[in-house]
């Protein structure tokens, strides 16, 4: 059984009102804006994670961020404290391929590139995949969202 890249998109009904662009937010008031206590590694997770602007980032890649910023935390801290921000709309969880996911900032819907050889991924550009239908779900079900991820390499040759 092969593994394909899935993103995942839940319609939160705690979902948080955008800010303005530009409009910086206090660590504490977004946490608890989505219904999160904000104790000392959800702040710094989060100072880490939103101070760098719109970014992709994996639990591996934010912990060696905390570790060079001189905070001392279990990696399976930052898995905890990401997966409680995507599920509190704060992230956008992408698994991509097996047990490889990554949490983006942007949680609007939208799509990606998957470079196969850096592991770095990149958002699409809006409005530049189309389709002309998709599927009917199975009965009783609805759909709320559709991802793609691009797998992309650079040419042979």
């Amino acid at each position: 059984m092969t593994h394909q890249p899935v993103a995942r998109s839940f319609d939160n009904s705690r979902r948080l009102r955008e800010q303005p662009a530009g409009v910086a937010v206090d660590p504490k008031t977004r946490l608890r804006n989505a219904g999160l206590r904000p104790t000392v590694q959800r702040l710094a997770l989060s100072k880490l994670l939103f101070g760098k602007g719109d970014r992709h980032v994996s639990a591996e890649a934010l912990h060696a961020e905390a570790r060079e910023a001189g905070l001392t935390m279990s990696l399976s801290t930052v898995y905890n404290t990401l997966n409680q921000f995507a599920q509190a709309g704060l992230l956008r969880e992408i698994a991509v391929q097996g047990n490889r996911t990554y949490f983006h900032t942007r949680t609007s819907p939208h799509h990606h590139f998957m470079d196969e050889a850096t592991g770095r991924m990149f958002d699409a550009a809006d409005g530049s995949v189309e389709f002309a239908r998709l599927p009917a779900p199975p009965e009783g079900m609805e759909i709320v969202g559709c991802d793609v991820i691009i797998r992309i390499r650079p040419k042979k040759g």
